[in-house]
């Protein structure tokens, strides 16, 4: 078995105003950390809208064509733009993490890791917002539990912002656990222990300004580990993002590059003992071009080892 690395030229079309964070630099960083490594390098499809249909309603998608600038930037709120390849690039994230989640439940590879932006779990219903426009995380788990019949799904967001977006698409499914840690206080301003989901199938853990390795382990060895052991996922969703890094601008959070790796390989190892290893991980955030490519990395290589 191997770890398969899915990714897509379109992913680097999506071009932002100058200045902005979330930048084609990001993409690229990532692809040249993880070019040494042994992965299976996987082209990703362009999602159909019939996949994008099962977590955003067919108006919401002719909003974002009609949104579409021929040239320049379109603004869909303060933060968040499209350019005339902002859509091509949203498509191909949306079916990187659709192949990603064929190839582990089909047994090709043990795991698999998008490398895609725009990132996905601030896009709520019928709102893009974050930088994000489609939900990929909750698109990975739909398709999961509603084309391959699996009945219970778990999504584990690890960036540093709230995954608001993941929250709200699966808000009513219970078939599918969230868990998702996150600076508080912090934009976009939920993930309150007290969004639970309408089943109970929501686990957020808010995180206070400046904590780091010792909080974030403690937490995740108490409540995020035994609940995902609870649950008995047939498959994990990783919202991978870096950004809770101690160099990361757009925070406060004090992880280090180790945190990511121990993290990841955490989880790894209760996919082993739950799900044969199955694991589907996700580009997020991560804004420092150097801390993003040294975590993803690190991030990366305990799936490849995982998969052996």
């Amino acid at each position: 078995m191997t770890t398969a690395l899915i990714t897509h030229a379109d992913c680097l079309t999506h071009v932002t105003p100058e200045g902005h964070p979330e930048r084609v630099a990001r993409l690229e960083h990532v692809l040249h950390a993880l070019e040494p490594l042994d992965l299976m390098r996987v082209s990703a499809p362009m999602a159909a809208e019939d996949d994008i249909l099962r977590i955003h309603p067919a108006s919401y998608v002719a909003d974002l064509r009609k949104a579409r600038p021929n040239e320049g930037f379109a603004p869909i709120d303060g933060d968040t733009f499209m350019s005339p390849g902002s859509l091509d690039a949203a498509f191909r994230g949306a079916g990187a993490v659709i192949r990603g989640v064929d190839m582990v439940l089909t047994g090709e590879v043990r795991n698999a890791f998008a490398a895609i932006r725009p990132p996905g779990h601030h896009a709520e219903t019928e709102t893009a917002m974050g930088f994000c426009l489609f939900g990929n995380a909750a698109l990975a788990a739909k398709h999961a539990l509603d084309h391959h019949g699996l009945k219970r799904v778990a999504v584990v967001d690890f960036d540093v912002h709230h995954g608001n977006g993941t929250q709200d698409l699966l808000w009513d499914e219970p078939r599918a656990l969230v868990v998702t840690s996150q600076q508080m206080p912090l934009w976009p301003g939920t993930g309150r222990v007290d969004e639970d989901g309408a089943h109970g199938n929501i686990l957020n853990i808010p995180l206070p300004p400046e904590s780091g390795s010792i909080e974030m382990r403690a937490a995740y060895q108490e409540q995020v580990f035994p609940r995902l052991r609870k649950f008995k996922p047939e498959l994990i969703i990783l919202s991978a993002g870096f950004d809770a890094h101690r160099d990361d601008p757009l925070a406060n959070l004090n992880w280090s590059t180790e945190d990511f790796a121990w993290i990841t390989a955490e989880i790894c190892a209760i996919a082993q003992d739950l799900c044969d290893g199955r694991i589907v991980s996700t580009l997020e955030g991560g804004y420092d071009l150097n801390a993003l490519s040294i975590a993803c990395k690190a991030h990366v290589e305990e799936l490849i080892k995982a998969s052996a």
